[in-house]
């Protein structure tokens, strides 16, 4: 087995779940803007991580469209979200992550909100998602878990959950 993580990250959630991983495999650890540098011939499996935005995968756009050189080789996509790990959501989110034929498989780990980190329009974006909800009259207990949630910057994230990744990457 001779892995290699590709990450996309933010705000650093990304970063952090990919650099625990690399350390468990003992595996080269590369971010987005590197990823020209690799040869990833030299590896039989891929992992890519990236972050949650909207509904959607950051850079996942250009990992569908690696897929057709890494036939053949085993592939883990993360994302990473400011959501809790089991909402039902997610689960759908996942399935979209996923290529038939391809051997890969889809997980999601919790990260969290750095809005110190993010770049202006995502934290305006997220201020104003904050607003929303909040200024609604009346809220669902999902409502205001979220209103309570993006109102300011929080860490989810949990190096135990790396575990399903690595036991799906090491075949077991």
């Amino acid at each position: 087995m001779k892995p290699v993580i590709l990450y996309h990250s933010q705000t650093g959630f990304t970063r952090q779940y990919a650099e625990w991983m690399a350390g468990e495999l003992s595996c080269p650890c590369f971010s987005f803007e590197e990823r020209k540098r690799i040869d990833f011939s030299r590896y039989d499996t891929i992992i890519f991580g990236s972050w949650c935005h909207a509904g959607k995968l950051k850079k996942y756009k250009w990992f569908q469209e690696m897929l057709p050189a890494w036939r053949g080789k085993r592939k883990a996509v993360f994302a990473v979200g400011a959501s809790p790990a089991g909402a039902q959501q997610i689960e759908q989110f996942l399935k979209t992550l996923t290529v038939p034929g391809e051997e890969m498989a889809a997980f999601y780990l919790p990260g969290g909100l750095r809005y110190e980190r993010m770049g202006a329009a995502s934290r305006i974006m997220m201020k104003a998602f904050s607003a929303m909800v909040n200024g609604k009259k009346q809220k669902t207990l999902e409502e205001e878990q979220m209103a309570q949630m993006v109102s300011r910057s929080y860490d989810i994230s949990d190096r135990n959950l790396i575990r399903p990744v690595l036991k799906y990457v090491r075949g077991n």
